[in-house]
C-alpha cells in the first residue's frame, strides 16, 4: 500500500528537485535563530479623486504616475523602479513605493524592530506626499476596496506582469480582476527562527487570521454600493483561484515541512511566466518573457538547474495563501487600514506570535486542528458576522482570548468620510 499523501493537490504534476532544493535553501536563508523579533508592514491606499471619490488612475492627467513623479526627489535616484518607459516603483532605505495594478499605491515599511516605530517612518511618508497630494487633487484613503467606481472602469499599470494576471485572472474563478484594480490591504510580516518555528506560526496565523481579519474588518464599500460580505478581501481571495489561495494544502498534516510548502508551490501552473532575470531566455521577444501560464508550472518555464534568486522570489509571488511564507512570513488576512490601526494590530501580532507565552498558549489550544476546522471557521465567520462562532466560540471569547483590546475602530479610513465605517 502507497504512503498516504500529505496533499492531494497538483495529483499529475512533477517538480524538479533542484527548484525544490532552492526553495529550502530561501527558507533556510531566513531562518533567524538568535531572536530579532522584526516586522515588516505593507499598507495600501487607495487614490480618489477629491470631490468625486472617483478611483484615480495612473495614466490620467495629474494622475498616479505624476505623483510618482513628483515624488522622486525624497527617494534613491538609484532604486527607481521603471517598466515599459514608465515609472512604477520608488525607495529609500526603510520604505518602498510601489504600485498594485489598479494603481493602488503601497508603502512598504521595514525592517522594523517594534511597532511604535511604524507611526515613525508612515508620518514621515504622508508629510512628503501630502503636499503633492493636495496638488494633484486626489488623497490616499484606507478602505478594502474602492468606494464609488468599478473594477470595469480602472485601468491596470505598466507593469507587465499585470497585464499577464489580467489574462489569467481574468479568465479563472471569480473576482480576480475586482481584486486586482479595486481592493487594498494591510500585511505585516514576522521572523521565524527555523523550521519548526516557521510552521508553528503558519499554522497558528492560518487559523486566528479570519477572527483578527473580523476585528479589523474596514470595507464599506464594494462594486459602489454597500459591501455584502462580512470579509469581502477573504470572499475574493478564496474563490479566486483555488490553485494558489486559501489554505496552504497540508498545513495541518503532522509531517508538513518546508519541503511540502516547496512542492505545492512548483507544483501549481504559475499564473504568469517570468524569464526577464533567466539567461537562458535572452533573445527571447519580450512578449514571451512574460505571458500567461495557464498550465505551466516552474519545472515546465525555467532551466533544469537551482533557481537564481529573482526566480525564487518570482515563483513565490505567484502564491496568496492566507498566510505566505518566503524567506519571512506574511500575514495577508487584512483590508487597508489608517496607520493607527495598523500599529495598533502590528502590536497585536507581536504579542502573540513574539510572546513565547502566548505562541505556546495559541499553539497547544489549536494543536490537532485540521484544514476542514479551519475551512468552517472562515465560513462561520463570513455566514454570521457578530454572532460567529468560529472553533465553537463567540467572538466576544475570542476577543477577550487574544487580547483585541483598544482596536480603534472609530478612527475613520477617510477622514473626509469620517462617519463611513463597515457595519
Amino acid at each position: 500500500m502507497s504512503t498516504p499523501r500529505i496533499s492531494y493537490a497538483h495529483m499529475n504534476a512533477t517538480v524538479n528537485p533542484k527548484h525544490v532544493t532552492s526553495l529550502i535553501r530561501f527558507f533556510e536563508s531566513g531562518a533567524k535563530p538568535e531572536r530579532n523579533d522584526g516586522y515588516g508592514v505593507e499598507i495600501e491606499h487607495l487614490p480618489v479623486r477629491n470631490g468625486t471619490d472617483q478611483a484615480v488612475n495612473y495614466y490620467e492627467p495629474n494622475g498616479v504616475e505624476e505623483l510618482l513623479s513628483r515624488m522622486r526627489p525624497y527617494y534613491d535616484a538609484d532604486k527607481e523602479y521603471w517598466e515599459n518607459g514608465r515609472l512604477v516603483g520608488l525607495a529609500r532605505k526603510g520604505i518602498s513605493i510601489s504600485l498594485e495594478p489598479g494603481a493602488q499605491v503601497e508603502c512598504s515599511i521595514g525592517v522594523l524592530h517594534s511597532p511604535q516605530e511604524l507611526a515613525i517612518e508612515y508620518s514621515r511618508f504622508r508629510k512628503e506626499i501630502n503636499p503633492i497630494l493636495d496638488a494633484l487633487d486626489f488623497r490616499l484613503i484606507n478602505y478594502g476596496y474602492q468606494p464609488n467606481t468599478s473594477y470595469a472602469d480602472i485601468p491596470v499599470n505598466p507593469k507587465s506582469r499585470y497585464e499577464a494576471m489580467t489574462d489569467y485572472l481574468g479568465r479563472v474563478g471569480q473576482y480576480g480582476l475586482c481584486m486586482m484594480r479595486g481592493s487594498a490591504s494591510t500585511q505585516v510580516s514576522i521572523d521565524y527562527q527555523n523550521e519548526q518555528d516557521a510552521i508553528r506560526k503558519l499554522r497558528v496565523g492560518t487559523a486566528i487570521g479570519p477572527i483578527l481579519a473580523w476585528f479589523f474588518r474596514n470595507t464599506p464599500y464594494f462594486e459602489g454600493t454597500e459591501n455584502p460580505f462580512p470579509l469581502l478581501r477573504q470572499r475574493m481571495w478564496d474563490f479566486l483561484d483555488c490553485q494558489r489561495t486559501n489554505l496552504i494544502p497540508g498545513l495541518y498534516d503532522d509531517r508538513f515541512g518546508w519541503e511540502d510548502y516547496a512542492v505545492d508551490v512548483l507544483s501549481t501552473p504559475m499564473m504568469f511566466a517570468d524569464l526577464t532575470h533567466t539567461p537562458e531566455a535572452e533573445g527571447l521577444p519580450e512578449e514571451q518573457k512574460h505571458r500567461a501560464a495557464f498550465r505551466d508550472n516552474a519545472g515546465e518555464i525555467y532551466p533544469d538547474r537551482e533557481l537564481n534568486a529573482y526566480e525564487v522570489n518570482h515563483v513565490l509571488s505567484t502564491h496568496f495563501n492566507d498566510v505566505r511564507l518566503k524567506n519571512f512570513i506574511e500575514l495577508r488576512h487584512w483590508d487597508s487600514l489608517p496607520v493607527e490601526r495598523a500599529q495598533r494590530l502590528t502590536e497585536i501580532i507581536g504579542s502573540l506570535f513574539y510572546d513565547d507565552e502566548n505562541l505556546g498558549r495559541l499553539t497547544s489550544y489549536f494543536d490537532g486542528l485540521s484544514d476542514l476546522d479551519v475551512l468552517e471557521a472562515k465560513a462561520n465567520v463570513q455566514a454570521h458576522g457578530s454572532e460567529a462562532t468560529p472553533y465553537g466560540q463567540p467572538l466576544d471569547f475570542w476577543q477577550e482570548f487574544l487580547g483585541l483590546e483598544g482596536l480603534l475602530a472609530d478612527v475613520p479610513g477617510d477622514p473626509v468620510h469620517p462617519d463611513v465605517f463597515q457595519a
